[in-house]
């Protein structure tokens, strides 16, 4: 969904829950708000935006949407697992969002399996 308050020609407010808001801002917009260079993430990574999703069904609708508005799905299949399922796609000015559905049972299982792995 979006936020018409805070869309214009210059920004996107995309709204993916309660409490969860994504700005897309045009290069010119963004730089009012760093004096850093903008980086070119097509030639580097700066991070990866995983997205929790509450279906495999929702991984799959929201990169499907994101490759047909011309984003690029950057890995050749899912990562599938009995618990968790992700996919991953580059959007136009080559950031990486990967959608990620985890079975609610593991999602409270991992961090302490995270933690004794760590250790």
């Amino acid at each position: 969904m979006n936020q018409p308050k805070f869309t214009d020609e210059t920004a996107a407010c995309m709204v993916f829950s309660e409490t969860t808001f994504i700005m897309l801002l045009t290069h010119d917009k963004f730089s009012q708000f760093t004096s850093k260079r903008i980086a070119d993430a097509h030639m580097t990574s700066e991070m990866l935006l995983v997205i929790s999703q509450e279906s495999r069904e929702a991984v799959d609708a929201i990169t499907d949407k994101a490759v047909a508005a011309g984003g690029r799905e950057v890995r050749d299949k899912s990562q599938d697992t009995a618990f968790m399922y992700s996919r991953c796609f580059e959007d136009l000015d080559g950031h990486i969002w990967e959608p990620l559905w985890m079975h609610p049972e593991a999602a409270v299982q991992v961090p302490e399996a995270f933690a004794n792995s760590a250790a």
